[in-house]
């Protein structure tokens, strides 16, 4: 075997020149990926790295680290030779002893690439339960070797920043040694996760992207490595991390801008809608029943139920509202405007701005700028996202039915448009939601006009947070991804994947906060307190992550985003009530500190504990519903 070795502080890499297998030997550990690095074309064809008939390694070094370098040239497919070279570094870092992978691209003229994929997933197979891997799918999943359930498809297909990655890491530990491996150009990039029903094995590995039609920069994983470590030792890792680039920011610095922060907290959350409209082309359109397809509650109804609540003795209270502009429910955005004449138009949406106001309660809307409606007073084709072919996306799933999605460019624009009208008409905001920015995966576009690379798309939404922050309107999204960390101050929900599927479907794997034991002191998320007959009680949830709780929620559509119709929808108000206090409890207690640690038994993964900062301790046992908070 002919090998490349460099070795810095506790880290040696060996690198078999001919099959392009990487050993990594970090503090008596050792770690093996296969050489299957490989690029795919988007006409379905691939090539191996190794497939290269010039391969080039050598040592490199720096005054910051020691590494190996190597470069990749001479490719053909069916014969014909293609203009692809890039090189790859892996290398330590001096200070640190963290591994890091880097490939850049050198040619790619007249390829068009689907992917990169590299580095390989290293070998994990152990039909064993302290084998598992971590994956920051939604709130966090644990994947023990020998879990009886298959992974399957990831939202996205695992692409970060999305729902699929809160925070664009993974990591892996094997019988208390273990690594995180943090993707630092997460904006093009996704994660692959296979993990067969019973495993015994989970390969976690990543996936590069194009931007607009080229590879074009360098791309670049870092990997830190521990003897002694569990799954809060590697999300205080990345804590650490967020805190150095400057993305960390803890609600008590939120706070300090915009003290309606400390109102949130401890605040019953409360969902509900105005108008529902479901155009004929929509997915979710019934032409067996056409009354089904539309609804409406007028704005005073909204304004006597926010009344009871105050009757109810309920204190804080934050209101989130769908369906109040005249097109209904996720249509003609983002023309969305008037309020809705049917419900009482801006008369009436004032006078429920007003009560809330006067029962010192926090109101918040429902707004939409990135899914983009034909059927919208100024839809103009030229404006939607174009691909680099220079086609544009086309759907009608949702209840607005034909659409294509809003270049990012243009949604700072629309939104200081439209909150400057419900400013003048007198809408006392002091929250809003603006959908499925942090959960969808972000967009690029190749229109000459405004070429928007993914990154860039990033930096236009948090540009609209930005601008909500600077009227005192405290942001917030569909969930959570880090990206949006230094402006959003909570979400609808930053749920565990689970909880977006139907009662009582198995579980993929052991759920874990991985995202509150980073970030927990940075945003407030609302739970959902669901307590089916016969399935778990999701207050425990809230309660083990000292989140906020959902008095009632109303789900804009029946089946998605966790709105089921079961038992729990119909509970009496005051026993919500009583629920609710519990959580909120809490939360007034804990919102502003660090979740310290999380642990579970592991003879039975139901029974956990939290651990907050301040010695606050919450145990629950999912099994029985029972919990302890001393």
């Amino acid at each position: 075997m002919n090998c490349i070795t460099a070795e810095n502080h506790e880290i040696r890499l060996e690198l078999d020149a001919q099959t392009l297998a990487l050993t990594i030997f970090a503090q008596g550990e050792k770690w093996r990926a296969g050489g299957e690095g490989r690029v795919a074309f988007e006409d379905g064809r691939d090539i191996l790295f190794r497939d290269g008939k010039k391969v080039e390694h050598s040592l490199w070094k720096t005054g910051v680290g020691t590494g190996i370098r190597s470069r990749y040239a001479g490719f053909s497919l069916d014969g014909q030779p293609l203009g692809l070279e890039f090189e790859t570094i892996v290398w330590v870092e001096n200070g640190t002893g963290d591994v890091f992978f880097e490939w850049m691209p050198l040619h790619e003229d007249g390829l068009v690439i689907k992917a990169v994929y590299w580095p390989d997933a290293f070998s994990f197979e152990k039909d064993s339960s302290r084998w598992y891997s971590l994956l920051n799918l939604e709130q966090g999943l644990l994947i023990p070797n020998n879990w009886p359930e298959e992974l399957g498809r990831i939202p996205f297909d695992g692409q970060l920043c999305s729902c699929a990655a809160y925070m664009p890491w993974f990591g892996q530990v094997r019988d208390g040694a273990g690594y995180i491996a943090i993707n630092e150009t997460p904006w093009d990039a996704g994660y692959q996760a296979e993990h067969p029903a019973g495993g015994p094995y989970t390969h976690l590995s990543w996936r590069w992207l194009p931007t607009l039609g080229k590879m074009d920069y360098r791309r670049r994983v870092r990997y830190v490595f521990r003897k002694e470590c569990d799954y809060n030792t590697l999300c205080k890792i990345y804590r650490d991390y967020v805190k150095e680039t400057g993305l960390f920011t803890t609600l008590a610095e939120k706070a300090a801008r915009n003290p309606l922060v400390n109102d949130l907290i401890g605040a019953a959350i409360v969902h509900k809608g105005i108008k529902t409209h479901v155009a004929e082309d929509s997915a979710f359109y019934d032409p067996s029943a056409p009354e089904k397809n539309d609804s409406l509650v007028p704005f005073s109804y909204r304004t006597q139920e926010v009344l009871n609540y105050r009757r109810k003795g309920v204190e804080k209270l934050y209101l989130h509202l769908d369906g109040w502009g005249q097109p209904g429910y996720d249509n003609q955005h983002p023309d969305y405007l008037p309020a809705c004449k049917e419900a009482g138009g801006w008369e009436g949406f004032k006078e429920l701005s007003d009560t809330m106001e006067k029962c010192g309660y926090l109101f918040g809307i429902h707004d939409q700028y990135r899914d983009y409606y034909f059927s919208a007073k100024t839809f103009d084709r030229e404006f939607g996202i174009h691909a680099p072919d220079g086609s544009v996306f086309e759907m009608a799933r949702w209840a607005g039915g034909h659409q294509t999605y809003l270049c990012a460019t243009q949604a700072p624009y629309y939104v200081k448009r439209n909150f400057e009208e419900l400013f003048r008409h007198g809408i006392h905001l002091k929250a809003t939601y603006l959908d499925v920015f942090t959960c969808n995966e972000p967009d690029e576009c190749a229109h000459p006009e405004h070429r928007m690379t993914r990154k860039e798309c990033l930096e236009y939404r948090a540009a609209c947070f930005a601008y909500l922050t600077s009227r005192g309107i405290m942001p917030s999204s569909e969930e959570v991804t880090d990206w949006a960390m230094k402006e959003l101050v909570f979400c609808h929900y930053g749920p565990y994947d689970f909880m977006l599927r139907a009662p009582g479907s198995p579980k993929k794997g052991i759920p874990v906060p991985l995202f509150n034991l980073v970030y927990h002191d940075c945003l407030i998320l609302p739970w959902p307190m669901d307590h089916g007959e016969g399935q778990e009680d999701y207050m425990l949830y809230a309660l083990i992550n000292g989140g906020a709780a959902y008095l009632d929620k109303d789900g804009a559509y029946p089946g998605i985003d966790g709105a089921f119709d079961d038992a729990a929808r119909n509970r009496e108000l005051d026993e919500s009530i009583a629920r609710y206090r519990v959580v909120a409890d809490l939360q007034e207690k804990v919102a502003k500190l660090e979740l310290v640690r999380h642990e579970f038994d592991e003879s039975d993964w139901r029974r956990q504990k939290s651990v907050f900062a301040d010695g606050t301790e919450v145990s629950v046992n999912l099994a029985d519903g029972s919990f302890e908070i001393r």
